[in-house]
């Protein structure tokens, strides 16, 4: 079963939360009052240079007949489209840019460059994802809809294809996105019509069309006798843009360590208890300075998920005073290499397409699983408190140390 007590898991008093809290809020005061010219200057120069790639890309690929144009071109289109849907369009429409007052960069005229439109993002991503983070049966974004990702999701014989749907979003990202906000598992559940969702696919139509018409129609026709060559590049383009958001987005979120909740603990959450379901509930990877603009700054997922409307290039600043409250507070930070963390996203996906009978550990505890009831063997130590010998607090880290521990002998 998922975390249903966040206190009782991370073995933090009520108090002790709070003072997190407090400490996360001052936090977001401090980036609040120092942005500025330099944080305007950032998102303006990366606006400058996704354009930049993407016009070249434009007059490169009319000669995409030759190999080196088409490389060249295929390669310069997937990097704009990367960095506009990463840095610009997910940053932007959750009002990180909103203080500057340019109506160019406000989440509410922004309209990205993918088939999802927009104000059906904002709505699953921006609100139901970032309200309900990890909640089974809240957050729609466990699985997608499509996929089994939690052994708190009841195994059914569909699920056996989990491997195989999980290539097919990699490869059409953008239309999965799209889709998912439909919210079919309303309308399977009946708390959604068939009128509703009529209405959405009309409102992605529009969008499609326009995307499909831009990438498929509009620009190889303007290259002339290599439009064929060009709609190869367009469609490259998009796969390349595709399996990386789709990376980034996994090992943000389905990493071993990025916790689930049942809806009981999200029933009396208090500001601090959603600031901790969110450090517990997201994943980071490492990443230097080029990866993490790549990325949209989604290497510091932690960060964004505490604080999704603040400047994306105040992460890296912010991702070191929450290591240091970690470590105060003995609470894990999970990180690690990409390739790591998607290979940990992988394997549970592919485990849990099997029934929970073929599977090792238990609902309590697995690598993608776990519920405060794990710590039982070990509750009989000083978890919760300050050891006395070393003046460190005995927390999350402690326990699952003692546990392995204990596990192992």
């Amino acid at each position: 079963m998922a975390i249903s007590d966040i206190k009782q898991y991370t073995h933090l008093s009520a108090a002790d939360v709070e003072e997190l809290g407090r400490e996360l809020d001052a936090i977001r005061a401090d980036i609040e009052e120092s942005r500025g010219e330099r944080d305007a200057r950032y998102i303006r120069r990366a606006i400058q240079l996704q354009r930049g790639l993407v016009v070249g890309s434009r007059v490169v690929l009319m000669a995409s007949r030759n190999k080196w144009a088409w490389t060249l071109g295929t390669a310069m289109l997937g990097t704009g489209k990367i960095i506009e849907n990463m840095e610009l369009g997910h940053n932007i429409t959750h009002g990180q840019w909103d203080w500057m007052n340019d109506p160019e960069i406000h989440s509410t005229e922004w309209e990205w460059d993918t088939t999802s439109p927009t104000e059906h993002w904002k709505k699953s991503h921006n609100f139901i994802h970032h309200k309900y983070t990890n909640i089974v049966g809240l957050d729609d974004d466990i699985g997608y809809g499509i996929m089994r990702l939690t052994r708190d999701q009841r195994w059914e014989k569909w699920m056996i294809g989990n491997p195989i749907y999980n290539v097919l979003l990699g490869t059409l990202f953008e239309w999965g996105v799209a889709l998912h906000g439909v919210e079919t598992t309303k309308w399977r559940k009946g708390d959604k019509s068939m009128a509703e969702v009529r209405k959405d696919l009309k409102i992605i139509g529009k969008k499609v069309g326009k995307q499909v018409g831009k990438d498929y129609v509009v620009f190889p026709a303007l290259a002339g006798p290599g439009w064929k060559h060009t709609l190869g590049a367009n469609a490259v383009a998009n796969l390349i843009r595709n399996y990386w958001s789709y990376m980034v987005i996994f090992c943000g979120h389905f990493p071993d360590g990025a916790e689930k909740f049942t809806q009981e603990e999200f029933e009396n959450e208090t500001q601090a208890e959603w600031y901790l379901r969110q450090m517990l509930g997201s994943a980071n990877f490492n990443a230097g300075p080029v990866m993490a603009f790549m990325s949209g700054n989604l290497c510091y997922q932690i960060e964004h998920h505490m604080f999704p409307d603040l400047p994306s290039n105040r992460y890296a600043e912010i991702a070191v005073r929450v290591r240091a409250l970690c470590e105060k507070y003995d609470l894990p930070y999970t990180t690690g290499p990409i390739l790591r963390q998607y290979k940990q996203s992988f394997v549970t996906i592919a485990k849990l397409a099997l029934p929970d009978r073929f599977l090792k550990g238990t609902s309590d505890n697995a690598p993608e699983t776990n519920s405060e009831r794990k710590f039982a063997q070990v509750r009989h130590l000083r978890l919760g408190q300050v050891d006395p010998e070393t003046g460190r607090r005995r927390g999350l880290r402690t326990a699952m140390r003692e546990l392995q521990s204990s596990s192992a002998a």
